[in-house]
């Protein structure tokens, strides 16, 4: 059975590809609760010209049209970056039962940096959440690419 670790590789890989194409390299799967891999996804707004194409957004689409249903519940989303009040709120709204993400973001983070979206009482639905998996790794995919932009 795979580990946390072993599906952030597989994010972190999908976060290489959308840095190739000049996308802000995020990756993110959604995995059922049965261990099986429901979809994959890298970051494509600027290639799809869409806002809302963020990496998490994709693979909760995606799932969701899988198993012909909006609610992924007992999934887990895996992500190389905290997810944004976006992706945070469609986490909720998908009723997902765990996020396993990289890195913090300091600026856009909803889930632990700021908001508290999917952990607070207010909300109908709670996440349970776990950070900082291979956070080295994806944080410095983030810093390279911002670096490299400047």
């Amino acid at each position: 059975m795979a580990t946390d670790e072993d599906w952030m590789w597989r994010a972190i890989h999908l976060a290489r590809e959308a840095e190739k194409n000049a996308e802000v390299p995020v990756g993110a799967i959604v995995v059922g609760n049965d261990g099986s891999i429901l979809s994959a996804a890298s970051n494509r707004t600027i290639s799809d010209s869409d806002p809302t194409a963020h990496a998490e957004i994709l693979a909760i689409r995606i799932a969701a049209t899988r198993i012909r249903n909006y609610r992924l519940n007992g999934c887990t989303v895996y992500t190389t970056v905290e997810p944004c009040v976006m992706c945070a709120g469609a986490l909720v709204n998908a009723r997902i039962a765990r996020l396993v993400y990289g890195t913090a973001d300091e600026r856009f983070g909803a889930v632990d940096t700021h908001f508290g979206i999917g952990l607070i009482d207010k909300l109908n639905h709670r996440i349970e959440v776990v950070s900082g998996v291979l956070a080295e790794e994806c944080r410095a995919l983030m810093q390279e690419f911002f670096r490299k932009r400047r």
